[in-house]
């Protein structure tokens, strides 16, 4: 037993290691965009358009590190953006994430997190003073639906104030996240603040990306008949005439 322990806390002294040193934003800005993309790759299993155009908010936290051996925890960095009233997307407020959990788990795996804000309150708390909000506690959370599930969701999944979505080793699902916690990350947002202008085409792709995705215009093509051209008529060809 004392071994078990000894493994867990081990793991938990490597992920608070892996995930001290946040990333430039940056690196942050660019892999957010990396995740959208390779979510948006195959429209049938990413999150409803619907879901985002109708979002108040959104985050992405990249490469989400999950380790540990019977006591695990998890932890990464990422962002947070808000829809404002004609649907444009802030700019990024960088957070962390982390939590933990009690199981028969063992390893270390990482998971790329996107959590849609449907609700306004919860964006609100996220930015309170105290700046820490709790999935599942302070907020409702769910695992969201995606693709065509959207129509087949549950009446008490799209009640929930956060969808929740992750992505590991290419496959991209719903997912529970209670109990984790999410703050802003002081340092990185005061870095950010410094030279905003810096990562200005970043941040435009990302914005760029997040409007497509939540685009729910049904594309008309016209299509025009093509006239049938009648093939060209076969004149017989006429025998010589053989002399008597």
């Amino acid at each position: 037993m004392k071994r078990l322990i000894t493994i867990s806390l081990l793991s938990l002294a490597l992920l608070t290691q892996l995930v001290s040193a946040a990333p430039p934003p940056s690196t942050t800005l660019t892999e957010s965009t990396d995740v959208l993309n390779e979510l948006s790759a195959i429209p049938a299993k990413c999150i409803p358009p619907k879901l985002l155009a109708d979002a108040q908010g959104i985050a992405i936290i990249p490469r989400v590190i999950k380790a540990g051996f019977v006591v695990a925890g998890r932890g990464g960095h990422g962002l947070v953006m808000v829809k404002d009233k004609d649907g444009n997307w802030s700019d990024p407020v960088f957070v962390n994430l982390g939590g933990g959990s009690v199981g028969f788990q063992a390893g270390v795996e990482a998971t790329d997190v996107v959590l849609v804000f449907r609700t306004r309150k919860s964006m609100d708390r996220l930015f309170e003073d105290k700046a820490k909000l709790t999935l599942g506690t302070d907020v409702s959370a769910a695992a969201g639906p995606v693709g065509r599930e959207l129509a087949a969701a549950t009446d008490g999944k799209l009640q929930a104030e956060i969808l929740s979505y992750s992505r590991s080793r290419g496959l991209f699902a719903g997912v529970s996240l209670d109990g984790t916690v999410i703050h802003a990350d002081k340092n990185t947002n005061e870095n950010y603040r410094r030279n905003p202008a810096a990562e200005d085409k970043k941040l435009a792709a990302l914005k760029s990306k997040l409007l497509e995705m939540s685009s729910t215009k049904v594309i008309e093509v016209e299509i025009k008949p093509v006239p049938l051209t009648p093939p060209p008529a076969v004149i017989p060809a006429i025998p010589p005439i053989r002399k008597p």
